[in-house]
């Protein structure tokens, strides 16, 4: 009798503002938020942006709020991530809307960043395959599949551009490229919100890290950032704009600074730029204990650095309870005002209302739908195709590849068994257990018709230093008992008993992802030495890299008959990656971000601005912009994959040679396929403004379509440019496109080399 005296009060107060129905307009919303707001306190307000995590669940930071169940029964609470499963979700959220004096429903998020259960290949590798309509599916289905388990807020995409990668992070990204990335993230936020919040299985997403994060100096993550605006809006700007475009619900900022102010204190990143110029209407959230680090940056203690966030635009602040500790008193000092409080509680609300939360607070904690909408066996076959279609065939000397389903094969390396390392890193949702193994992929993919033999060959690394930073999450490095020699003898002992060798190297899932730079991005040194004693034996090698990086792979590249990247392709790699090397798929996926021949030439990327003394050609030329010891050319370029097949491009036809602000040109190419197997090509369109205002890139990607071509078949693939699509930030940030010369690529690639010039007039 006691507890329902308690509860009763919280849910008529609930029920006496609920909306009459959800999404049923702005005024509607206003309406019900402004009467809901008029009943709290400022207590309950400042609780509203209170986002916690009580840890034991989904780790993803090394910060636990405490005392979370008495701060969720006092309104203290907004919301909260790191809890899952339709009962315990369902138990927390009882507590906010039973037993707290205004029953406010909370939100509930977690770090989906490449699938929920259902683990897809990791967002680098997910890019490669150049593919939104698959992209737009692998988010959809993760928003099922979290949905099921009572989580409808998600932490994603990541949409940072990097151009460097011994920045951990760019795995978490869609590569170098702002159009790309800004096609990505608009497909990514569509499969996860679906342009319907309220239906039970689609999440309100988050695109971060807001902003610049992926351009840290040194590639070492959390570091400053220092650009120029032009750079900023041109170059790193436009996949974030994208998203809000797209009407994401929430934007996370970043952990590095922007002219100087911590992007969760800067006022200009979050509301002179978000809001006032990109008319984002969502809420911003910090990142993990990001306002706490301001202390670090430099900007004042808790009390100073939480007054900045809030008056700069940032809702929410995740786990470091600055605004919960402070904002009163700050409120009491003049330091922020009662109105600063209530903008960012009535955009936590709002929020919530678009979930329909004030409807149904318990929508998402359904029994019985992770039985049946959880690691579906049609999941798991999307993420096999997913997986199968970012792989990267970078080299392939007299067609080695597909192979033969006959005879002997020796599967060598230490990622050939390793089930700790096919999920990728930021999969915190997802289970390896459930990861199917390269060995086991060859074994379901061939059967008994090859006779695989494996050895194991060498550890990823050596060094139990490196090893246990590695495996802070658990085993990724484990060091074999035996020693390097003896393990790369039976390698070898293997090698001579096949027709061909596959070694399948590179990295453990967290050598890459957060906290996990590197200042040496090649092949740990025992692998290596795998490599090279198993190009000696002569036997046909086919060398398999699994990273979340591009890497410095020359020499394996100059090793390798063949060569294949296929990034951490999560819960089915080892059958998609069976199903390449047999030619069950042809590959089809494409570079998104560029591979340096060393970590001398990074930052490096395809869209470069020239310089006063261009190299001409390959050929060092003193007193020109070059190296004394290395090319200025990639080991392999953005854009850049093979296939097992191969494509003729021909015939370039511009259908007009002048183009007007009104109208639009059609660019059409011949694409043939002139080799044995179908496949499918990603037909890439660059354009160079000859003569512009600033120094712009020598070419931008401004199109590209995926097409399948049977053998022997052509395929005319057209594009459209308009004038809006030649538009850039000027100097004083305007944004137009300039009258005069432009020159259009069509290829396979960034050096695409296929042209013809049109004028704007």
């Amino acid at each position: 009798m006691k507890k329902l005296i308690f509860i009763l009060p919280a849910l008529l107060l609930l029920m006496s503002c609920q909306p009459k129905e959800s999404g049923s307009g702005k005024s509607d919303m206003d309406a019900f938020v402004n009467d809901l707001m008029s009943k709290m306190t400022i207590q309950e307000k400042i609780g509203q942006l209170n986002l916690v995590t009580p840890g034991g669940g989904i780790l993803t930071g090394s910060v636990v709020s405490t005392d979370v169940e008495s701060k969720i029964k006092n309104g203290q609470v907004g919301g909260i991530f790191g809890v899952y499963g339709p009962e315990k979700t369902r138990q927390a959220q009882k507590l906010a809307v039973e037993e707290s004096r205004l029953g406010i429903p909370m939100l509930f998020g977690s770090d989906v960043i490449h699938g929920y259960k259902t683990t897809f290949p990791l967002p680098l590798g997910l890019a490669s395959s150049w593919d939104m309509e698959l992209i737009e599916k692998t988010a959809q289905i993760a928003a099922k599949e979290a949905t099921a388990d009572g989580i409808f807020w998600n932490f994603s995409p990541m949409v940072d551009i990097s151009r460097d990668p011994r920045w951990g992070r760019i795995s978490e990204g869609s590569g170098e490229d702002p159009y790309l990335g800004s096609q990505i993230a608009r497909a990514m936020v569509k499969g996860y919100q679906q342009d319907d919040l309220t239906r039970s299985n689609t999440m309100m997403s988050t695109v971060k890290h807001f902003a610049l994060y992926g351009a840290s100096e040194a590639g070492r993550d959390y570091n400053t950032v220092d650009m120029s605006r032009l750079r900023m809006f041109n170059d790193y700007f436009p996949p974030y704009k994208a998203a809000v475009d797209e009407g994401v619900g929430c934007v996370m900022s970043s952990f590095n600074d922007v002219d100087g102010v911590p992007a969760s204190g800067n006022k200009w990143l979050l509301t002179d730029v978000l809001r006032n110029q990109w008319g984002f209407d969502g809420f911003v959230v910090s990142d993990y204990t990001s306002v706490n680090e301001m202390i670090a940056h430099g900007m004042g203690d808790l009390q100073a650095v939480s007054a900045l966030a809030l008056k700069a635009g940032l809702d929410m602040d995740m786990v470091g309870e600055g605004f919960l500790t402070t904002l009163e008193k700050s409120l009491e000092e003049g330091k922020v005002s009662e109105a600063d409080i209530n903008l960012a509680c009535r955009r936590v609300l709002e929020a919530k209302y678009k979930l329909g939360l004030f409807d149904d607070p318990y929508r998402y904690f359904d029994d019985a739908r992770p039985a049946k909408d959880i690691l579906t066996a049609e999941n798991r076959k999307v993420a096999r195709e997913a997986a199968a279609r970012t792989m990267v065939l970078l080299k392939n000397e007299e067609q080695l590849l597909p192979l033969k389903k006959s005879g002997t094969i020796a599967l060598v390396g230490p990622l050939v068994d390793s089930r700790n390392n096919m999920l990728g890193t930021w999969a915190p949702t997802g289970e390896t257990r459930y990861a199917v193994t390269v060995k086991e992929g060859f074994e379901n993919v061939v059967g008994e018709s090859v006779n695989v033999l494996y050895a194991r060959g060498a550890n990823i690394s050596d060094d139990p230093e490196f090893a246990a930073k590695i495996n802070v999450f658990g085993p990724k490095i484990e060091i074999d008992e035996r020693s390097p020699e003896a393990m790369i003898n039976e390698a070898l002992a293997a090698a001579k008993k096949a027709d061909v060798v596959v070694a399948v190297v590179g990295e453990a899932t967290e050598m890459t992802g957060e906290s996990s730079s590197l200042t040496d991005i090649s092949l740990p040194e025992c692998q290596k030495k795998l490599v090279r004693a198993l190009a000696k034996t002569g036997k046909p090698l086919v060398v398999v890299n699994m990273s979340g990086r591009p890497m410095t792979i020359g020499e394996e590249n100059e090793l390798a008959d063949a060569l294949l990247q296929v990034w951490h392709a999560g819960v089915e790699t080892g059958n998609a990656l069976a199903d390449v090397i047999f030619g069950d798929y042809n590959p089809s996926g494409k570079l998104t971000a560029t591979f340096p021949r060393n970590v001398g030439q990074i930052p490096i990327y395809y869209a470069l601005r020239n310089t006063g003394r261009p190299q001409d050609g390959e050929q060092f030329t003193k007193f020109k912009s070059n190296y004394l010891d290395v090319s200025n050319t990639p080991l392999f370029p953005f854009g850049y994959g093979l296939s097992y097949t191969r494509f003729e491009y021909k015939e370039l036809v511009l259908d007009k040679s002048t183009l007007t602000n009104t109208d639009e040109i059609k660019v059409s190419v011949s694409v043939t396929n002139t080799g044995n197997f179908d496949g499918e090509e990603v037909v890439q369109l660059y354009v160079r403004d000859e003569v512009a205002s600033i120094t712009l890139p020598l070419r931008e990607l401004k199109g590209f379509q995926k097409v399948f071509i049977p053998k022997g078949d052509t395929k005319e693939v057209v594009f459209t440019l308009r004038a809006g699509d030649l538009a850039f930030y000027h100097s004083d940030l305007s944004f137009s496109a300039e009258p005069g010369e432009f020159t259009v690529f069509v290829g396979g690639d960034s050096n695409a080399s296929l042209s013809a010039k049109f004028s704007l007039e």
